[in-house]
């Protein structure tokens, strides 16, 4: 009898593992999802992070908080933290903003963890996944900042594939999914369906080098490349259980030490794709159709605008201190 009831408690457990409720995942795991945002001058990246840990840790990508010109951490860097509601209105939206410091990044591994400064109490956090226990097929679910679309999106899909070494680079292992990504997604969750990070959502593959375009291509570091990243930089996370989540977590330290800026390498040249089959008939295929109201936010737009926001802030300080400046 025991076996037995062993048994069907392992196979309702299998079912719920392949059912996801969006609705409650949602509301657990995106407020542990911030939007990044770095500046240096005109030049500004937005990109999303996991918060990892009460302390303020965020993972993301590194190529989000790396100016593109100079090769270098942006010397200004903040986080938004979700509100209650996001409403489209990028004043209310991103109306909680709190600095944060880069303690190490890994062009390679396309890896960074940032350190938020007097963040608030009681942050959430996501608590990462096993990844060797995803098989492809599984569905799966992302947060993110998405150009033209909302701030703090959900998107939805399956894992499509996995490669090892991608792109002839040692140790970096990814899921291909399926799932909708674009720029702003980058450094974001890829989440199971107990909200568990089981990759970072690093790369889209949008154009063939002949120009043809792709469509649902998308790669996400496995977690187990960020976990063995992490613990090189003293920062030692462990995987969740399944019975039950485990909520507790290694003590981190406030500041791991700064990792050295590996060497620029070369990126490795994607192989041709195969002819494209003929088309069965010569007619334009139909536009697709809109069905939610649209309410995007322009990413370039958004950077323009906290950059006059800085320049602002950075004038009124300035004016400040010079009416603050004792008279003779």
């Amino acid at each position: 009898m025991t076996r037995i009831l062993a048994a069907l408690a392992l196979l309702a457990f299998s079912a719920r593992a392949e059912e996801i409720d969006y609705k409650k995942l949602y509301a657990t795991a995106s407020p542990a999802v911030v939007l990044i945002y770095g500046e240096q001058g005109e030049v500004g990246s937005v990109g999303t992070g996991s918060i990892i840990h009460r302390s303020g840790l965020v993972v993301t990508n590194a190529h989000v908080i790396l100016n593109h010109d100079t090769k270098q951490p942006f010397p200004k860097l903040f986080a938004f933290l979700k509100p209650d509601r996001v409403t489209g209105n990028p004043k209310t939206d991103l109306a909680r903003r709190v600095k944060a410091t880069v303690v190490a990044f890994d062009r390679t591994m396309d890896l960074a963890l940032l350190k938020m400064e007097d963040p608030p109490p009681s942050l959430p956090v996501l608590e990462l996944g096993d990844p060797d226990r995803v098989k492809i097929g599984e569905r799966v679910v992302a947060i993110g900042h998405p150009e033209q679309g909302g701030l703090w999106t959900l998107t939805t899909g399956v894992i499509s594939a996995e490669f090892d070494d991608f792109n002839n680079t040692q140790g970096k292992h990814v899921f291909q999914t399926e799932t909708g990504l674009n720029r702003g997604n980058s450094g974001g969750p890829l989440l199971d369906a107990q909200g568990r990070i089981i990759g970072v959502n690093t790369a889209i593959a949008r154009l063939a080098p002949d120009g043809l375009p792709i469509t649902s291509i998308s790669f996400a570091l496995k977690a187990s490349v960020a976990r063995s990243w992490l613990s090189n930089q003293a920062v030692p996370v462990e995987y969740a259980e399944d019975f039950p989540v485990q909520p507790g977590r290694p003590l981190i330290p406030a500041q791991a030490p700064v990792a050295p800026t590996p060497p620029e390498s070369a990126t490795p040249t994607p192989p041709a794709p195969a002819a494209p089959a003929p088309l069965a008939s010569p007619s334009t295929p139909p536009k697709p159709r809109v069905h939610t109201e649209v309410r995007p936010y322009d990413l370039d737009g958004l950077i323009r605008s906290m950059s006059r926001e800085e320049q602002d802030l950075d004038q009124m300080m300035k004016e400040m201190r010079q009416k603050a400046q004792p008279r003779p």
